[in-house]
């Protein structure tokens, strides 16, 4: 597994990282942020309501005002902009995007529009309603959110499209891959950022057992332990693993299992162990070899801009000896490539 050998020469072990999450503010501790796009100084709505206005109705239309403005202000300030937009324009400012702008820049800006939780109900939906489904993105969404934000894009699914989000995974998918996706859905990951030793050793003992060490495999065991226990936890799990066990847990998970399951719980783990460098490998991915998965690219970028980008940024330079934004302007071009390249924050 090519993502955990560049993981454990390159990247830092949790136990090995003694950087605090956490900064004091006026005495109290709150996490530090990590995401590259911050809240404008002197931010005025009507006022780039206004910017914006103009930009879409001059003639030729000005891309370059349109990515100022939206790649430099967070979601809450974008809310605030289009509430301001839509009563001085009389139309939606989705709508004046989407008449004005075209191809991937239109995607991104208008996926900078949506919250949060209505743009990740929307990344499921797309990613379940055409012919075939997208295995991946439904794994990528539900393996790198909180319990929180789990809960919140149920309730914005049901809102949105009129169906729960668990009907919807049960009528697409199948087998144990739904199980999963399922127990995802539950929303029930530990949120203890203590580490039970003896936990870690038993559910190691837990996973050899339902998998190398019987005949077939206990496909319900792998998805309890991994869909419920924190990330740190299951770091531990992992390291014990290997002391019980010839293989990793993911060569593990390889040799038992196969098909939709065997990805689903590899991306688990990969999320688990280290999410920056998990999302650093989709978007090397996404522009490796021929051709650019722009959805990738456009999915990643704007989902983890106000979360964990700054790490992202930094694991994918000491996982592939390059910066993102160096590979982002060799793969993509124009106005695309600048509104892409903004959501990364300065150089």
């Amino acid at each position: 597994m090519a993502f955990f050998k560049k993981l454990i020469r390159n990247i830092k072990n949790r136990d090995d990282d003694d950087d605090d999450d956490t900064v004091t503010v006026r005495g109290v501790k709150k996490p530090k942020y990590y995401g590259t796009v911050v809240p404008y100084p002197d931010f005025n709505a009507s006022s780039d309501a206004s910017v914006l206005e103009d930009a879409i109705k001059t003639k030729g239309v000005d891309e370059d005002v349109i990515i100022s403005v939206l790649a430099k202000r967070t979601n809450d300030q974008r809310q605030k902009i289009k509430v301001v937009y839509e009563t001085s324009a009389g139309e939606k400012l989705s709508e004046a995007l989407k008449s004005s702008l075209r191809s991937d820049l239109e995607d991104v800006s208008l996926a900078l529009l949506m919250t949060p939780a209505v743009f990740d109900a929307h990344l499921l939906r797309k990613a379940t309603k055409h012919w075939g489904t997208n295995e991946k993105v439904l794994v990528e969404v539900l393996a790198t959110r909180t319990n929180e934000q789990i809960e919140e894009i149920k309730r914005v699914f049901k809102e949105e499209y009129n169906v729960e989000l668990e009907e919807v995974i049960k009528d697409e998918t199948s087998g144990d891959f739904t199980k999963a996706l399922l127990a995802m859905l539950e929303a029930k990951r530990s949120v203890c950022t203590d580490v039970d030793m003896d936990l870690a050793v038993k559910d190691a003992e837990a996973l050899y057992a339902a998998g190398e060490n019987c005949s077939g495999t206990d496909v319900s065991a792998f998805i309890d332990i991994l869909t419920t226990r924190s990330g740190p936890q299951l770091s531990k799990t992992f390291q014990h693993y290997k002391l019980i066990s010839d293989n990793s847990l993911p060569v593990a998970l390889g040799l038992e299992l196969k098909g939709d399951i065997e990805d689903c719980l590899v991306d688990i783990v990969k999320a688990c162990w280290n999410i920056p460098a998990f999302f650093a490998e989709r978007l090397h991915e996404a522009m490796k070899g021929h051709g650019t998965c722009e959805e990738t690219l456009i999915r990643i970028l704007v989902s983890r801009s106000e979360v964990d980008l700054k790490k992202i940024l930094v694991q994918y330079r000491l996982m592939y000896d390059v910066t993102l934004q160096d590979d982002i302007v060799r793969d993509t071009e124009g106005h695309y490539r600048d509104i892409l390249v903004a959501l990364c924050g300065p150089v």
